[in-house]
């Protein structure tokens, strides 16, 4: 029996330029720039000269000072640049928190100091991770926030000012000439949620609102339903008078902003379960699709586990918001990549966050950049791809992120290392 062929690197896709960067959480393309956040210090924010897209120039690089925290995410409007702040390791940051919790319930429950193994077993880590988990708490991070840049001269930005929140500090984000929409840690809040601040003057942003889930806010008096950080706000895109929230394991929400210092939730639908991986981004898109009102969903692969779904796009109807509901669904084939099973994830992770037609780009990790065609919102179709080989001697490419210039080129970057310029061939 003959093997089967390797699939395709690409279809209707083809690659202008290749440069090896340091691996990336976000690109941005804007006015013939990109800005690259970075995944891992010192590698803070690269800006890159795009105006040639075969031959891309790096035009500034900001470092960073110190391991502690990265700078993975930005946004760019007019000659302003933002740019997150966030716990280089949160993750682990997390776990230590929950051992703290878990010995200090521990204590109350059992009238004695716990066991290691006891702590260890609530807190859902090794034993012998526990002494070192504490330790990393004994000196609590202050940087988490957000920094404001002046990129007037791209090739010289000038910091205005660091804005610090709370907790393991910003996630993803958006931003507009007016308000800035932060996905944020918070003293007093289990997990991220929004909070709103006016940027008239950049310099000296001030909070305007707060939103989040029922549940979040501990220190006054309110319960999860949930364990750990599941329920969290991911991060929020603005449309009209409408903030559209990927919320982790609580799924997708509605937020009405039509007065920015209320916002509240209009409108909610959450798949989880059964569906295993966390919503990631929400975006509405901003013109009728066949003649229908819908918004595009997707999932981060997180932690996936084998006989599960990967992580994957969704296509919502939206025309009402008392009543959303899923329209479609695309997904990948483990058989459409060659890397979809070495070390590392193959899900979806992120699409372009701002759409004019119904050609739509997503970075699907191992799968790397998919084109979905959504002129049918109910059939969404698959019009082209490509994949980058691994660079960097690592096993797989990690497609994160992916952006889309007013020529139509394509921004593919590598949460491990390298970012593809492309050209779509499809007409």
């Amino acid at each position: 029996m003959k093997a089967p062929a390797s699939p395709a690197l690409a279809h209707r896709v083809r690659r202008l330029a290749h440069l090896d960067l340091p691996g990336a959480g976000q690109i941005v393309v804007e006015g013939g720039y990109a800005y690259v956040g970075h995944m891992k210090p010192p590698h803070g924010t690269t800006i890159l000269d795009v105006s040639d897209p075969r031959r891309p120039r790096v035009v500034a690089a900001i470092a960073l000072e110190g391991e502690e925290s990265h700078t993975h995410k930005v946004r760019v409007v007019g000659d302003l640049m933002f740019t997150n702040v966030e716990h280089n390791d949160r993750r682990r940051l997390r776990r230590a928190r929950r051992v703290r919790e878990a010995r200090e319930r521990l204590r109350r429950a059992l009238g004695r100091e716990p066991s290691g193994a006891e702590i260890a077993a609530r807190a859902g880590v090794q034993e012998s991770e526990v002494a070192a988990l504490e330790a990393c708490l004994e000196r609590p991070y202050r940087d988490g926030g957000f920094k404001v840049w002046d990129i007037s001269q791209r090739s010289r930005p000038r910091l205005l000012c660091h804005h610090r929140t709370g907790g393991c500090g910003v996630h993803r984000f958006d931003a507009d000439e007016r308000y800035a929409y932060i996905s944020t840690e918070m003293e007093g809040f289990l997990g991220n949620i929004l909070v709103i601040y006016d940027i008239r003057d950049p310099a000296r942003p001030e909070e305007v609102s707060r939103w989040w889930l029922p549940g979040q806010h501990v220190a006054a008096g309110e319960t999860p339903q949930w364990e750990g950080q599941q329920w969290r706000l991911h991060h929020a895109l603005r449309c009209g008078d409408r903030l559209w929230a990927g919320c982790w394991y609580a799924g997708l929400r509605v937020i009405d902003i039509s007065d920015i210092r209320a916002p509240r939730t209009v409108g909610a639908y959450n798949y989880h379960p059964p569906y295993p991986e966390p919503t990631h981004t929400v975006y509405r898109v901003p013109f009728p699709v066949a003649g229908r009102e819908v918004a595009l969903v997707t999932d981060e692969e997180h932690e996936h586990v084998r006989g599960q779904p990967h992580a994957h796009l969704w296509i919502f109807d939206v025309a009402d918001l008392s009543a959303i509901r899923p329209l479609a669904t695309f997904h990948v084939s483990e058989l459409d990549s060659p890397w979809s099973r070495a070390p590392g994830r193959f899900g979806a992770h992120q699409f372009q966050e701002h759409l004019e037609g119904t050609l739509v780009c997503c970075a699907w990790f191992a799968g790397g950049l998919r084109v979905v065609d959504i002129a049918d919102p109910a059939a969404p179709r698959e019009a082209g791809w490509y994949i980058p080989e691994p660079c960097g001697g690592n096993p797989s490419p990690q497609s994160n992120d992916v952006d889309v210039d007013g020529r139509g080129l394509v921004y593919l970057v590598d949460r491990n290392c390298g970012l593809d310029i492309l050209e779509l061939e499809i007409r």
